[in-house]
């Protein structure tokens, strides 16, 4: 169980976190022909568009219901009517995202019954565009809770429900994947590769992977989203043999998805390291009945080759950990495999699963925190490395550690939304890295043996 200290400053000076409807925005990214809708003040809107425009250096399609001091008093059903039909007449969305921001929710906005009344009323839409409502208040959680919470109303909306007997009908095995929000387009691309080595067949939900993946579209402009989970793959989402789920965060659509279908759920919190790693690929074995492909086998034994090529320089060794709690919580177990400390951890926000965790203690709050805790510890106690986000990567900076760039936003390192982290390989790489930034940090390798019978001064390593 880790020790959890809980937030006690009464802002945040260089905020970490990142809101929920931020979170829900990029669960919908992954819709194909999908547009989120934000009901809130134009500058929430704003600041969620540039936040991934300069993570994933693409278009993001994103509307706002524009709440005006008078419709934030009064009553703002009127904007999220016109806002829905201006977007349904367009002709271009299939789905359509009503996200809630803090502004609406502290508001007390009736999402549903907005929704239910733009339906009633626009009844010739139906079959054509499908509204998808979200709470997500920023003002609680962080990305992956809002990330979450829309994958929760997709499942409610859009995936039929019902028990589908029949799980391998036309030949097809479908598994279901739910994945993360702390897993990148590459990622998402890594575990499909795995599922797909086993004569099975993803059905994820969101799929990030052909949405945000870097590719050129046919169309280089396009009001909707130009990649993702189809309509006709959600529909064959109740004949999968399983479902897989990816981090905790995920839990609640897991269990709804499952209560709809009655298809069995099996979590992982993270698919780095060895040990997360053997446990997916056991799972696929027992689903698929096949052997491990030959490529997979030789990833595997490429990454043992890796660990014992850098254990010297990595064992013993301590890093500073800044993100969203499923984010920590995949980089954890890999960590301890390899023998590094974890003196500094700082979460974004609390969660369950961060407290039955491995590590020792973790701090819920922001880059502050995280400085104030690397400059307060000894000098021989001290992270070796900082990884995180950009802005962690400022901190790194000023306190002259190397970093690891991790998560969201990655503004200042190109390609870093596309990297795959998961896998044998990705886990491979990730190794190799930490043991490059610290070689060519200046911290030496090893500290020299020193007597307990010595009579010189001990003098502190540069």
């Amino acid at each position: 169980m880790a020790r959890v200290i809980k937030r006690h400053k009464a802002v945040s000076v260089r905020p970490l976190k990142t809101g929920q409807p931020t979170g829900a925005v990029l669960a919908f990214q992954g819709i194909r022909h999908a547009i989120p809708m934000l009901h809130g003040s134009q500058g929430c809107s704003a600041f969620t568009k540039v936040f991934f425009v300069r993570h994933f250096r693409e278009p993001i399609p994103l509307q706002t219901t524009a709440m005006d001091p008078i419709s934030a008093v009064m009553g703002g059903t009127g904007n999220v009517i016109t806002g829905l039909e201006t977007l349904a007449k367009a002709g271009k969305a299939r789905v359509i995202g009503l996200i809630t921001t803090g502004l609406t929710e502290v508001q007390g906005v009736d999402l549903q019954g907005v929704v239910e009344q733009f339906r009633n009323s626009h009844s010739g839409l139906a079959g054509k565009v499908t509204v998808v409502g979200v709470h997500a208040a920023d003002f609680s959680g962080c990305l992956e809770n809002g990330y979450a919470q829309a994958v929760l109303g997709m499942i409610q909306t859009l995936v039929p429900e019902h028990r589908d007997t029949l799980r391998n009908a036309g030949g097809v095995s479908y598994v279901n994947v739910l994945p993360g929000a702390h897993l990148t387009p590459g990622d998402v691309d890594v575990l499909k590769a795995y599922i797909t080595a086993f004569g099975l067949h993803p059905l994820v939900l969101p799929d990030l992977s052909s949405a945000l993946d870097g590719h050129i579209p046919e169309s280089l402009s396009s009001p909707v989203s130009v990649g993702g989970t189809t309509w006709e793959e959600m529909t064959h989402m109740p004949r999968a043999l399983a479902t897989l789920v990816v981090g905790s965060a995920m839990r609640r659509a897991a269990e709804d998805l499952e209560a709809r279908t009655g298809i069995p759920t099996h979590y992982c919190q993270g698919l780095m390291g060895v040990e997360a790693l053997d446990q997916l690929v056991s799972l696929l074995i027992g689903l698929s009945g096949r052997p491990v492909p030959a490529w997979i086998e030789r990833d595997r034994s490429r990454l043992l080759d890796a660990m014992m090529d850098t254990h010297f320089t990595l064992s013993g060794r301590r890093l500073g950990l800044a993100g969203d709690p499923d984010w920590l919580l995949q980089w954890h177990g890999m960590l301890v495999e390899m023998g590094l400390d974890t003196p500094v951890v700082v979460a974004s926000t609390q969660s369950q699963a961060l407290s039955q965790s491995g590590f020792e203690t973790v701090k819920i709050g922001d880059l502050e925190d995280l400085e104030d805790m690397v400059t307060g510890l000894d000098t021989n106690q001290r992270p070796h490395a900082l990884v995180g986000n950009s802005h962690v990567a400022e901190v790194a900076g000023r306190l002259r550690l190397p970093v690891i760039r991790s998560g969201y936003p990655l503004f200042d390192w190109i390609g870093g939304h596309a990297r795959a982290w998961i896998g044998y390989e990705g886990t491979r790489q990730v190794f190799y890295d930490l043991a490059n930034a610290i070689t060519h940090s200046g911290v030496p390798k090893h500290h020299p043996f020193r007597s307990r019978f010595s009579t010189f001064p001990e003098k502190e390593p540069k």
